[in-house]
């Protein structure tokens, strides 16, 4: 999931995203070749980033923003430049995240990846 977040046209996209209104997928970064957009949604979807909903011929996008707080309390918020204070001051209740908690399971019903 850092990985995912760790580009900055990833970034961007989920800064784009982070109202939390569906947004097509072909105006999240309209400047970019049609490949590269590809690639970046594929990587955010797979890192369990954002989830993607199809309707007719287009795709609409939307953060997991309730997902990841769950996941990841705060990370979110500190990733978009939201968080509070000095950035490294929380930094010690973040060593034990993921610790504990057991992966999800596919959901044969969407494409949305485990986080």
């Amino acid at each position: 999931m850092l990985a995912a977040l760790g580009h900055p046209v990833r970034l961007e996209i989920v800064r784009k995203l982070a109202s939390g209104e569906e947004t097509f997928c072909g105006e999240v970064v309209p400047d970019l070749p049609r490949s590269s957009v590809t690639h970046h949604l594929k990587t955010l979807r797979e890192g369990g980033v954002i989830r993607r909903r199809p309707q007719g011929r287009r795709l609409y996008l939307t953060l997991r923003r309730d997902d990841l707080e769950l996941r990841f309390p705060g990370l979110l918020e500190l990733v978009l430049g939201r968080g509070e204070g000095d950035h490294r001051a929380g930094c010690g209740r973040f060593s034990a995240v993921g610790t504990g908690c057991p992966s999800r399971p596919l959901d044969s019903e969407s494409d949305e990846q485990p986080l």
